[in-house]
């Protein structure tokens, strides 16, 4: 007769066992635990975020465009006072210690200096939107670089890969007044958000959609920065000056920063001597 301890024995050696000791219900554990960490990182395709996120509520599937947003600045008028940066801020809510359009002093070969505006380049090959593993950063049919903060995982994967440094991240929660807590949140509008994601300049997407220009265009009180359609072939600036767009960049030698990295900015300048 085999005794209690000897039937214990016999009853474990009855569960299946790998080579390396494992048995078939921890080996079916580990596996089940893999196969949810592989779901959760395919939230990140859009297939599946549009399971989750209706069609019919994503703002990136609005189909083709009849604009094609351009920015031109001439930093031959730009005299670095900063108040496109301020009017950005206060429009958008912006938090204190960042500056979505920001200006540098910039000294050339020579040794002089100029001022350079700094906006989000919204680049048509932007590596910001390749290198988002969830989807948050996309290219707007209108070719504006927008954040959807409800999906940023706060990876900040984007700010990485972004060569003009145009990106800020919410390492704390900003502090909004009432009107700004009662504003609906949108890509195109981004405010009021929470803290751990990435926020950047907009080209005042929802205000441009309905014929207004970007606040930094309108608060530039040298009238330095234009704006419009590229289709049209024709920006403006606060002034109310409106200008050919292709023209004007071939006449006076207009050029895009880093230019040589491929990454297509939609963001051109003129020259501060020419």
């Amino acid at each position: 007769m085999t005794d209690g301890k000897a039937q214990g024995e016999a009853s474990d050696d009855a569960t299946p066992k790998r080579k390396d000791g494992m048995d078939r219900r921890k080996f079916l554990k580990i596996a089940g635990i893999g196969a949810g960490a592989v779901a959760v990182l395919a939230l990140g395709s859009g297939y599946l975020m549009n399971k989750i996120i209706p069609a019919s509520q994503d703002p990136r599937l609005r189909g083709s465009s009849a604009q094609s947003w351009v920015m031109l600045i001439d930093l031959q008028k730009c005299d670095g006072c900063g108040a496109c940066t301020l009017a950005c801020q206060k429009a958008h809510y912006v938090p204190f210690n960042q500056q979505w359009i920001q200006v540098y002093t910039v000294t050339d070969d020579t040794g002089g200096t100029y001022h350079l505006p700094r906006p989000c380049f919204m680049c048509r090959n932007a590596p910001c939107a390749k290198v988002c593993p969830v989807g948050a950063t996309y290219v707007d049919p209108d070719g504006i670089v927008l954040v959807d903060q409800t999906r940023c995982i706060g990876c900040r994967y984007c700010m990485a890969a972004c060569p003009y440094n145009a990106r800020s991240f919410n390492w704390l929660q900003p502090s909004y007044p009432p009107e700004a807590l009662a504003h609906p949140y949108s890509p195109e509008d981004p405010y009021p958000v929470g803290k751990g994601v990435a926020m950047k300049c907009v080209f005042c997407a929802a205000m441009v959609r309905k014929g207004t220009l970007p606040e930094c265009t309108r608060g530039c009180p040298m009238g330095a920065i234009y704006f419009g359609n590229e289709y049209d072939d024709a920006v403006t600036n606060s002034k109310g000056e409106t200008i050919p767009f292709r023209s004007t960049l071939q006449t006076q030698g207009g050029f895009r920063w880093k230019e040589e990295l491929g990454t297509d900015p939609r963001v051109y300048y003129l020259p501060a001597r020419r």
